[in-house]
């Protein structure tokens, strides 16, 4: 018999694959190099990034049913191609001076890599972790967070130390490798794998286990009203939370007078809270239940979105904001295990990728709204009271979308305990 993997491990691969992607995080490192050395203004420059994000999106939504049907290892390496390559091209397109051929590699073939990278292994994990999906999830999202922190003083050594064309080609060249060696390890769980000693917990009363909504294709589930509510209580999470990350540093500055050294400080530590949120609000999801993290999310929002605007005092600025980055993050963390919980596993990575497009919208319009809240008002604050209102609307969606998952268990449509307790045996006679 072929022997199982190491769950464990197929973690750690990843990992492996959301630190290389996660890297895109850290472009503002390219933003001022570029600048000076091509004369190109900072909207052009932002641009690549911007393209790169949308492409995740709607590759994610593409290329989910491609996940599903050829599994992690072959998805995982079809991003390690298209995103090493992108990475690599960029280095051609610095040498030969263009813009456009930046945007196609970087923003468009690096951008379908961060699509496929993003979901293939999120999609396996959740399969191979049923007695902790949030745990999962988090381990390799927390790495897409964290990758920034670990990827930006690599990058300020490289181009100080080779220029910026070597440092795209040995960046390029890294993350290939990285991600082909972790997508190798890749593999679905064999069909009603469980744990070890798992089976025996549920049976003897140790520990519950939690059904799944129903077992629905993507294309089912678009036709549900709970796939609407969760992808728009994701576009709203990462709207307001990629427009603070974008207007950050003017924010501390222009509304508690921060230095700009100290402000700059400050977006480095909050990318660690970003990271953290990551794992942390999703292993809370395992204990709390998706539906009433999200809740919480909103609810805390609400409050700190309010109340920033009138907030002088610089720590406690900071402990808000610091807040606010673990809400954005663990949003993102949550939400895979969120679709598997309602929609079940059968094409998750399929149904993750269409939720996803929440994000490329949210990345356009997000920083976009802010930008033209500053500079129609002159300051970020009026934009922090609309956001505030925005989660108020989103925390109306979180009580609608618990219950049409409650009608839908009173409904018969859901698989009951008694269910459960029928099949199981059933099949454990055929064993």
């Amino acid at each position: 018999m072929k022997k199982t993997k190491n769950r464990w491990l197929i973690a750690a691969s990843a990992v492996g694959i959301h630190i290389s992607i996660g890297s895109v995080y850290a472009w503002s490192n390219f933003t001022n190099p570029l600048i000076e050395q091509f004369g190109w203004s900072t909207s052009q420059v932002q641009l690549t990034f911007s393209i790169a994000i949308l492409f995740l999106g709607l590759s994610a939504a593409f290329l989910g049913h491609f996940v599903e049907k050829y599994g992690p290892k072959k998805a995982g390496l079809l991003a390690a191609l298209f995103f090493g390559t992108g990475v690599i091209g960029s280095g051609f397109a610095v040498g030969a001076s263009s813009l456009p051929l930046l945007y196609l590699f970087y923003g468009v073939i690096g951008g379908i890599g961060l699509g496929v990278g993003y979901i293939a292994p999120v999609s396996t994990l959740v399969k191979w972790f049923p007695d902790h999906r949030g745990l999962a999830t988090g381990l390799a999202i927390m790495g897409f967070g964290f990758a920034a922190a670990i990827s930006s003083p690599i990058m300020e050594l490289l181009i100080t130390s080779v220029g910026l064309q070597n440092t795209f080609y040995i960046l390029g060249t890294s993350y290939l490798l990285i991600m082909i060696l972790s997508s190798l390890y890749l593999e679905k769980p064999p069909e009603n794998w469980s744990p070890a000693g798992f089976e025996d917990k549920v049976k003897s009363g140790k520990v519950e286990k939690k059904l799944d909504l129903s077992q629905l294709t993507a294309n089912e589930a678009v036709k549900t009203k709970r796939f609407y509510y969760l992808w728009l209580m994701l576009f709203i999470n990462v709207t307001c939370g990629i427009a603070i990350l974008s207007a950050a540093k003017p924010l501390a500055i222009d509304s508690i007078g921060m230095t700009t050294i100290q402000a700059a400080a400050l977006v480095g530590v909050l990318g660690i809270f970003n990271g953290a949120g990551r794992f942390g609000w999703a292993f809370i999801s395992d204990y709390l239940g998706r539906q009433k993290t999200y809740t919480t999310f909103f609810v805390i929002q609400i409050c700190l979105f309010a109340l920033l605007p009138f907030t002088s005092n610089v720590i406690i600025f900071q402990i808000m904001l610091a807040v606010i980055y673990t809400c954005y993050g663990g949003g993102f963390s949550t939400i895979p295990a969120y679709i598997a919980d309602i929609f079940g596993t059968k094409q998750l990575g399929a149904i993750h990728g269409y939720i996803l497009t929440a994000w490329s919208a949210a990345g356009l319009a997000g920083p976009m709204f802010a930008a033209w809240m500053k500079d129609t008002t002159g300051s970020y604050e009026s934009s922090l009271l609309f956001f505030a209102g925005m989660f108020v609307i989103a925390f109306i969606i979180s009580i609608l979308i618990q219950l049409d998952i409650k009608k839908v268990k009173t409904s018969g449509e859901h698989p009951t305990k008694q269910t459960i307790d029928v099949v199981l045996p059933a099949i454990e006679s055929i064993k």
